[in-house]
């Protein structure tokens, strides 16, 4: 089977400096989206690996990878003989990563842009 890849993108402006966005995004203290929890062994950079935990699921485990600091970053996640989302059966995730992903992404965008503003006014990191 050929290669499949999957990228899904969506930007969204916040009205926030760009050196407090970078350090919000990657504190992963920050990180909400219920009920969902994350954990990260080490600091966030090029390597580094975490976990999101789901009630009631096995932890699924990622690593941060092409980190470009103050600029961007990827979140790899291991599936059966792919990642997210590259590999021989990439393409057996692909309807399942849209709907579960997609759907959402403009959304979850929108409610991070309002988190690091809210934060940003308040102080908070």
């Amino acid at each position: 089977m050929v290669d499949t890849q999957l990228v899904l993108e969506h930007s969204i402006e916040a009205d926030v400096n760009p050196a407090f966005a970078w350090k919000f995004r990657t504190d992963i203290t920050t990180w909400s989206d219920p009920p969902a929890t994350f954990q990260l062994d080490g600091p966030f950079a090029e390597g580094s690996r975490g976990m999101t935990l789901m009630p009631g699921q096995e932890p699924l485990a990622w690593w941060i990878r092409d980190v470009r600091p103050g600029q961007s970053f990827a979140i790899e996640m291991p599936l059966d003989q792919a990642t997210l989302l590259a590999g021989n059966n990439a393409g057996e995730y692909r309807k399942q990563v849209e709907a579960g992903f997609g759907a959402n992404l403009a959304a979850g965008l929108a409610k991070i842009a309002q988190s690091r503003a809210a934060a940003e006014n308040t102080g908070r990191r």
